[in-house]
């Protein structure tokens, strides 16, 4: 019984999280056309509230393209592993009730991130198009980079509570947020984040005047809305993550949502501000700056509690 329980509570959390998706495009499209002096949707309902419902049906009823020398198999199925991978991830949030979230939860999310880089690179391979191809590989190349900084970060906060599961680390934010105790390394992890979503500035992806839509320039319709909210998702759950992480919060909270809007709106907010960085100094910030700065970090962490 407790197991069909655990089973329909992930399945309403994936509804939750695929309207969470739809409405959080409509909140990303307003706050940029407000930094744009601009009003953004506002035709489609009230305030524009049924735009993305209009995307969706729009997308979804547009006919599927399919390339003729494209390896048919992975490409139809490529957005799909993507969009399980990224729905898988949420198995890890602490709810409370009748969830999944066990005591290794934070290596099941760095194995669920390593894993979406195979979906990127056989989105890009399988079109059989040397820009999809690009895309990919830039793409994989920035993620993997940007993961190795997320695994050492996440060795930090394990060194300090001495637990692979979520649950735990609020218990041990009770007196004073890690934001607060580690400040660099929050930002550190923050920046990953952005960079592991292929957020702007780091949309390396995609880029205007060479690759246009990265990986997926050649998906279109339910292929290209599938991937599109896979991307959005786990935006969606990076941010919770660095909440559970760093900012003590659980799923049972209501701070919780107020937080993870705050952190959604600083994704938004840099898309809509910063330029796109050059690939070259993505690179430099991740292998000579990043990853330097957490490994001292560590080392003087871990001196520290050695020594008391």
């Amino acid at each position: 019984m407790e197991m069909f329980l655990s089973f329909f509570v992930y399945f309403f959390l994936i509804i939750v999280v695929l309207i969470g998706v739809a409405f959080i495009t409509l909140f990303e499209r307003k706050i940029l056309g407000y930094i744009h002096i601009r009003k953004g949707p506002n035709i489609v309902g009230y305030w524009g509230i049924m735009q993305p419902l209009a995307d969706a049906v729009k997308l979804f009823i547009k006919e599927q393209v399919f390339l003729a020398r494209s390896n048919y198999f992975v490409y139809y199925f490529s957005p799909s592993i993507s969009m399980v991978l990224s729905l898988s991830s949420w198995l890890v949030l602490p709810y409370f009730y009748y969830t999944f979230s066990f005591e290794y939860s934070l290596l099941f999310f760095m194995c669920c991130t390593a894993l979406s880089v195979y979906s990127l690179l056989s989105a890009g391979w399988s079109s059989n198009s040397k820009y999809s191809l690009i895309g990919s590989l830039r793409c994989v190349a920035q993620t993997i980079s940007y993961e190795v900084s997320l695994a050492l970060i996440a060795i930090t906060f394990v060194g300090l509570t001495f637990s692979y599961n979520l649950k735990i680390f609020s218990d041990y934010q009770g007196y004073i947020w890690f934001l607060f105790m580690m400040f660099p390394i929050c930002m550190s992890w923050f920046i990953s984040s952005l960079a592991e979503t292929n957020r702007s500035p780091f949309d390396f992806a995609e880029g205007e005047s060479e690759l246009v839509s990265g990986f997926n320039i050649e998906y279109s319709s339910g292929g290209f809305a599938i991937l599109f909210m896979a991307e959005y998702a786990s935006i969606i759950f990076m941010s919770g993550l660095m909440i559970l992480v760093t900012m003590c919060g659980n799923g049972s909270m209501t701070m919780f949502y107020l937080k993870l809007g705050f952190i959604m709106y600083l994704f938004i907010l840099l898309r809509g501000t910063l330029p796109r960085f050059r690939y070259d100094k993505l690179m430099n910030l991740a292998w000579k700056t990043l990853l330097p700065g957490i490994l001292l970090s560590m080392l003087v962490m871990f001196t520290l509690s050695v020594n008391l």
